[in-house]
């Protein structure tokens, strides 16, 4: 049986100081504790275990701060591509809420919402049942919802300026709408978009989608399509969400990052986000 891969912790959090992240790495035998930026530590030596796993994510949580196992030789070159999705995870807002906000529906289409990012139902299902309670609503409510409320989250840019300037390709896959993805990669200056659109007609929004609906199984496929035009395994890939419809697609990436995410994805995600910014996640590979 091979010998397990050497791993390192990443410790992270807006108010991380040396002494705290000391004590947490102890948690897991960790033999050194040195300074990777400011507010970051990087610490050898580590035991990636169950239990060691859950009392540090404990002591995190308690802390205020992220934690990250992962091998201690990861680079950054190890990667060739990002693929993000985009509500609550490359933008702080769930756009279908905020849209359905102007419609006076925002409560009971945002629990829809949530129950799905949980798992709890039918993405493809919901998705149809919660646009069709758009129906009626101007189309210019959309333009509203991005001009007004739609903020990047918290690294974005300076996350998606360091990835692209290591040559990695960029792209948003997103059960969401293209109106928001369009203008997004337009912005960001990423490399792909895909998303679903809404059916407008005569300036309203119909309660119906134009084109196929971006689940699980698309995103996943969308990793598998990406990674086989740039001629290398999924395993090239770092794949962030924050949803249960995002799991598939975490599956099969080489780094798959939980980005302040629901239970279900922070259990199976490699590393989970919770405290820092998108930009936390450059810090992994110190």
């Amino acid at each position: 049986m091979p010998a397990p891969l050497p791993m390192k912790l990443i410790l992270q959090g807006p108010a991380l100081d040396a002494d705290t992240a000391a004590r947490i790495a102890a948690l897991a035998g960790g033999t050194s504790v040195t300074p990777a930026a400011p507010r970051v530590f990087r610490a050898d030596g580590v035991t990636d275990t169950l239990a060691n796993r859950v009392a540090v994510a404990a002591a995190c949580q308690q802390n205020g701060c992220d934690g990250a196992f992962v091998r201690a030789d990861l680079r950054l070159s190890d990667f060739k591509l990002l693929v993000m999705d985009m509500d609550s995870t490359l933008i702080t807002i769930e756009c279908i809420d905020e849209i359905a906000d102007l419609q006076g529906l925002k409560a009971e289409v945002s629990e829809i919402t949530e129950a799905a990012m949980r798992g709890e139902l039918d993405f493809r299902a919901s998705l149809l049942r919660r646009v069709a309670l758009l129906e009626g609503l101007d189309a210019s409510a959309l333009d509203e919802v991005f001009r007004k409320r739609l903020q990047l989250s918290p690294g974005a840019r300076e996350m998606l300026k360091y990835l692209k300037a290591a040559g990695l390709r960029t792209v948003l896959v997103s059960g969401g709408f293209t109106y928001f993805t369009q203008r997004l990669q337009q912005e960001l200056a990423l490399d792909v978009a895909h998303a679903i659109e809404l059916e407008i007609i005569d300036g309203k929004l119909t309660g119906r989608v134009k084109s196929e609906i971006v689940d699980a199984d698309v995103k996943q496929a969308t990793v598998e399509a990406e990674s086989a035009m740039l001629g290398v395994p999924t395993t090239a890939a770092i794949v962030m969400g924050d949803g249960a419809n995002d799991l598939k697609m975490m599956s099969v990436a080489g780094l798959s990052v939980a980005y302040r995410a629901k239970p279900v994805v922070q259990a199976q995600a490699g590393v989970a986000l919770n405290y820092s910014g998108l930009d936390g996640l450059l810090n992994l590979f110190y």
